[in-house]
């Protein structure tokens, strides 16, 4: 439903103007319905009705997307002082906002605790001994690493820690005069596989009985998918249902941090096609966005979008393409692998959509690789005064 409203919302914008200008807005530019966000959010907390949802800045940090989540009574999880401010110019309290990042600098954590942010996460020695030295009495998260076998993009070992180890650094955070509060995980990025939460929640029950004081807070991570064209992904009641069945009767207050459940369905990316040519064989269409303009995750094709040419009939002949941006750069093709179909006559200046693309896409574009400026990002159907997004 929020995939078609926003789909929908976009084939009447085509036109849509940039208010900063006065001008037509350009290609390529992301298309973001707000109703489409706020639809997210309320279906996020039907499905999940016991979690705190703390919204992934990082997934969509648009100032209008983080006053519009304020305002529906959402929390945030912080990376950054960047995003620490933005986050507070919109409107949240420090009450509801949470540092997810386990690696930080001592001005971040100053940063933080100077506007009244207390929840912190970590996942190693040195940062817990950073925060009982700069953020004295604050609450601290373990973050365990679990299998994210599943999850189109993979922590690879980045983060987290064994439950053992887990376990010794909340008795360290609690010696250290810190409140050894809660225990956490990530099931990595877009998780098609239910059964992730289920193995971050035994590993965080494991490392809470080594501990053997009380865990108040159990953080899900984020990870929670959205439709793209690589095949079916589970919903938010399938994974409730079996965070439910490992949970059991363990019951400390949860957290999750969608990013992408919560925006990704109210984007649509406007491209325009700038060659289509054969080469060796293979019919290349070369785009004006590519992924320094946005389409940073299709690196390793890994998110595979779904693609909509609307000035095509929907049974018009289609074919392979190899998918390619508009940059001197050989690392610049979107898809060579994944079978991408685009119409046979598809031409210079029509344009192609990406859907389901309000996440990680303007947040991921360069400032200005090539010469090419960051990619702008459009309202369709921005709140008023007489309609606000419910």
């Amino acid at each position: 439903m929020g995939a078609q409203r926003a789909v929908q919302a976009h084939e009447g914008a085509l036109t849509s103007h940039d208010a900063s200008s006065g001008r037509p807005s350009e290609s390529p530019r992301l298309e973001l319905d707000l109703t489409v966000v706020a639809q997210s959010f309320r279906i996020f907390e039907r499905s999940l009705p016991h979690v705190e949802p703390a919204y992934a800045v990082k997934a969509n940090p648009l100032p209008e997307v983080l006053s519009l989540l304020a305002g529906l009574g959402a929390s945030v999880d912080l990376a950054s002082v960047g995003e620490l401010d933005a986050c507070l110019m919109a409107g949240f309290e420090p009450g509801r906002m949470s540092w997810g990042n386990p690696v930080k600098k001592p001005s971040d954590v100053r940063a933080a605790v100077a506007a009244g942010v207390t929840r912190f996460t970590t996942d190693s020695a040195g940062d817990v001994d950073l925060l009982a030295r700069e953020a004295p009495g604050a609450s601290v998260t373990v973050r365990l690493a679990v299998g994210d076998n599943g999850s189109a993009t993979p922590f690879a070992g980045k983060f987290g820690v064994a439950p053992d180890e887990a376990a010794t650094l909340l008795r360290r955070a609690r010696d250290a005069r810190l409140r050894a509060h809660g225990l956490g995980f990530h099931p990595g990025s877009q998780q098609a596989d239910p059964s992730s939460w289920r193995r971050g929640i035994a590993a965080c029950r494991a490392a809470a009985e080594g501990f053997g004081g009380p865990i108040g807070e159990l953080n899900l991570g984020g990870g929670f998918p959205t439709v793209h064209a690589a095949g079916p992904v589970p919903g938010l009641r399938e994974i409730a249902a079996a965070i439910d069945a490992e949970l059991g009767d363990w019951r400390p207050h949860l957290v999750a941090e969608p990013g992408r459940a919560l925006v990704a369905d109210a984007g649509v990316l406007v491209a325009e096609v700038v060659l289509v040519t054969e080469r060796a064989g293979r019919r290349w269409v070369y785009l004006d966005v590519g992924r320094y303009q946005g389409l940073a995750e299709t690196e390793g094709e890994m998110i595979v979008y779904r693609l909509h040419c609307p000035g095509h009939r929907p049974d018009a002949a289609v074919g392979p393409v190899v998918l390619a941006g508009p940059t001197c750069d050989g690392d610049d093709v979107l898809y060579r692998r994944a079978d991408v179909r685009l119409p046979l006559d598809l031409a210079p200046g029509d344009v192609v959509e990406f859907l389901g693309a309000g996440a990680y896409t303007s947040s991921y574009a360069s400032v200005g690789f090539n010469g090419l400026p960051p990619l702008p990002t459009v309202l369709v159907n921005p709140p008023t005064p007489e309609r606000t997004p419910d």
